[in-house]
Parts: C-alpha cells; sequence; structure tokens
C-alpha cells in the first residue's frame, strides 16, 4: 500500500524538472512532450510504477506493462515514460488548478522510470475515444532518456477498436514499435483489462542513431 501511495503522489501535476541544453535532439518537434518536465517527483526518485488519478473512478480498470529496450537489444534503465489520455467521455478532464500542460492535457496523466531491467507498469482507466469523430481511443506518451531530448512515440491504441480501421493501421509510424495493444480480459470485482506493449528506443525516430 506504501508503495501504491507513493507512486499516486507521482502521478499528480507540478513542474519539477528541467531540460538539459547539452542534449542531442532527436525525434522532430514534440510541443505536448514537454509535459514530461512537470513531474511532481524528481526523475530520480521516480518509480517504474505508476497509478494514474482516474484509476479509482467508474470505468474498465486497465494495466499496461513493459520493457524498454535499447538499439542494442539490452533493457533500458532510467528512462522516464510520460503519459496522459482522455476520461470516460472522451475528453481531457481538468479540475481547473492545473498549470503548464496540464492545463491542456488534463488530470489523468502520469510519470514512470524504468527500473534496472527496463521494466514499467502503469496502472489507469481505458479511455474512451474523442465524442464525434473517428479517430481511435488512445493514450499519448513520450519518452525521455539519458542524453537526448524528450520524443514522441506511437500513441497505445487497442487492437479491439473499430475506429482503428485497416487504413488507421497503415498509416501508423511504429515509433518506438508498435503501439496496438493485444487486451485480455479478467474480473476482479469489475472487468478489467490488462496488456503489454515493449518500447525500442530510437527505433524510426528521426534523427536518432545509437551514437549519439
Amino acid at each position: 500500500m506504501l508503495t501504491a501511495l507513493v507512486t499516486l503522489s507521482g502521478c499528480s501535476q507540478s513542474v519539477s524538472q528541467k531540460k538539459q541544453s547539452s542534449e542531442t535532439h532527436v525525434g522532430g518537434p514534440c510541443e505536448g512532450c514537454k509535459g514530461i518536465y512537470e513531474s511532481p517527483v524528481d526523475f530520480e526518485k521516480l518509480n517504474n510504477l505508476c497509478w494514474l488519478p482516474d484509476w479509482k473512478e467508474a470505468g474498465t480498470t486497465l494495466a499496461v506493462n513493459g520493457t524498454v529496450y535499447k538499439p542494442d537489444g539490452t533493457p533500458a534503465a532510467g528512462v522516464i515514460i510520460y503519459i496522459y489520455h482522455t476520461d470516460q467521455t472522451g475528453h481531457y478532464p481538468t479540475k481547473g488548478t492545473e498549470s503548464g500542460w496540464g492545463k491542456r492535457h488534463g488530470y489523468i496523466r502520469g510519470w514512470m522510470k524504468t527500473n534496472e531491467k527496463g521494466e514499467y507498469k502503469f496502472f489507469t482507466l481505458k479511455p474512451l475515444a474523442y465524442p464525434g469523430r473517428k479517430d481511435p481511443a488512445h493514450i499519448h506518451v513520450a519518452i525521455k532518456e539519458p542524453g537526448k531530448s524528450e520524443y514522441w512515440i506511437d500513441d497505445y491504441v487497442f487492437d479491439d477498436d473499430p475506429l482503428l480501421t485497416d487504413e488507421k493501421r497503415n498509416k501508423l509510424e511504429n515509433r518506438g514499435g508498435s503501439g496496438i495493444l493485444q487486451i485480455s480480459s479478467y474480473y476482479k470485482g469489475r472487468k478489467s483489462l490488462k496488456s503489454e506493449r515493449n518500447i525500442y528506443l530510437g527505433r524510426n525516430i528521426p534523427g536518432y542513431t545509437a551514437k549519439n
């Protein structure tokens, strides 16, 4: 329980990080990625587990885990992962106290740092698609690895989503590897979902080389 409480505090909103000028810029433009620096917990103290603020709200729970790999195939420790997504109405909800990117990304967001095995895991509710639009439901994600700028990778999307058409699948860039989640269901008091996504640093990322 203590771990959960600590991690929950690490998923709230506050500016505490600074971008380093000596980092190599990769990934191209990514304005919203700067939300990664708004972690309320210093990057050095982040956990590899994260419970997003909506976890105990009404809806279908979702647990996603995975491993982050370096270009050479070994696990990548110390990689920061920032995620945010819509609520159960398809909107990015705010409470009126948000600052920075929280005003646009809403309060359902969180930060993690991979452990020595490259592992991460987050717990949240499955988001809904934007109302009145044809975009599949998704979870935005940006990463920050040591020595490089923050950059975005493909959103987490759901393989069984009827809005994820063949046309949309073919347009996915597979930045960081595929973001399509294969879902398994289980019941623990209420319907829950789980899935896995491994992330491959630099894969299909503009300007990225293993040496830079």
